[in-house]
């Protein structure tokens, strides 16, 4: 399928409903794509399947029906953090000439233990949690498995969330537009779960992203589509210091693209911890196991370097709505390699592009690689 059309609004904590989000970032892609809704066949919904605050309405799809004055057949993915990235996935298969894919989320809007109970909702209830193994102490053991084998330290993981903010200071709908953190407000930032420090996770917000998939030719396409699970139980997996599901999903889509990691010449990462970045690095083929640091050290990944990987700012700095941040990844590569970025704009301008998405712990994973064709 390729791409007409991609719309998000700002990262923040606005407390408009979900379905608005979902509103503003759709008008946005069908603006882009010069299209009405009359026009599409098909939509595809993520969310998080838990609603907040007074929005407790199950029946979204048919909410968007009223939304967008339609009839066409509305199918609901969620799939925690890697919804956005799934619903890609699914709607890249359904057969549709036009298909609207969405999500909005208004997910910071009570009491923090209420958000961070919704968010754990996407990792193991009864073993894991019961031992206090929330998201940040998940990947902080994994972290500290992967630095019992390999050379990589938290200064490395720093450089990551510098890089990453540098990057958002230049995206005016990332959270942390024209708000600058030093390396230094990074290493000094709290602990949270030892080692990882409070600007080691990224940044609950809330917030909705579009695209618009269509069987007739335009100027991007998603050249590669991988899709791979594992175990809930993080734990109990083979191998803990890598994600499986990711190299999976990225053995998929290279193979149906018919490329190698080298031919990628920009990527957006699902940055939920410094850590996973780092280790993404590896799991996507883009450092060999264990080299993961040399490419940030050596600035490789740097907005300058030769191989950019998150210039949005990532989950990091731009925000993380959960369901939306599949889709907002898409929204960036797609305005890279049309060359729309602005300041962040990656130079020259890139012909491919990669879009990683996680849920979990490593659990559910998406790899979509994107290709310029005019």
């Amino acid at each position: 399928m390729h791409i007409k059309g991609v719309g998000m609004t700002k990262f923040d904590y606005s407390q408009k409903p979900w379905w608005q989000h979902v509103f503003e970032a759709t008008m946005e892609a069908l603006e882009d794509s010069r299209m009405k809704i009359s026009e599409i066949d098909a939509i595809v919904l993520t969310d998080i399947s838990s609603s907040s605050g007074g929005e407790h309405q199950t029946h979204k799809t048919s909410l968007l029906s009223d939304l967008f004055k339609t009839n066409v057949p509305i199918i609901e993915t969620p799939s925690v953090c890697s919804g956005g990235g799934v619903a890609v996935w699914v709607a890249n298969r359904l057969g549709f000439k036009n298909i609207l894919v969405l999500s909005g989320e208004k997910l910071v809007d009570g009491p923090n233990e209420m958000i961070s109970d919704w968010i754990m909702s996407a990792a193991e209830r009864v073993i894991e949690q019961t031992e206090g193994l929330l998201f940040p102490v998940q990947n902080a053991l994994v972290w500290q498995q992967y630095i019992k084998k390999h050379q990589a330290s938290m200064d490395d993981l720093a450089l990551i969330a510098f890089k990453n903010h540098q990057n958002a200071v230049l995206n005016p709908k990332a959270y942390y537009y024209q708000r600058p953190v030093s390396l230094e407000e990074i290493k000094k930032s709290p602990v949270v779960a030892s080692p990882f420090r409070l600007m080691d996770c990224s940044l609950s917000v809330n917030g909705g992203a579009a695209v618009i998939l269509s069987s007739e030719k335009t100027d991007v396409e998603i050249i590669g589509s991988g899709f791979a699970t594992d175990y809930l139980l993080t734990f109990g997996r083979e191998n803990i210091d890598h994600f499986r599901a990711t190299r999976m999903a990225a053995k998929q889509a290279f193979e149906q693209a018919k490329m190698k990691p080298q031919d990628i010449n920009v990527v957006e990462i699902h940055d939920a911890f410094t850590s996973v970045e780092l280790l993404s690095y590896e799991d996507l083929g883009f450092a060999e196991t264990g080299k993961g640091a040399e490419l940030i050290r050596s600035g490789r990944v740097s907005l300058d370097g030769d191989l950019p990987i998150n210039p949005s700012g990532g989950l990091k700095a731009k925000g993380h709505p959960i369901s939306v941040t599949g889709l907002a990844q898409i929204y960036e590569v797609v305005n890279q390699l049309r060359g729309k970025c602005g300041k962040r704009q990656v130079k020259p301008i890139p012909k491919t592009g990669l879009c990683h998405n996680i849920g979990g712990t490593g659990g559910s994973v998406t790899v979509h690689i994107l290709k310029k064709t005019i």
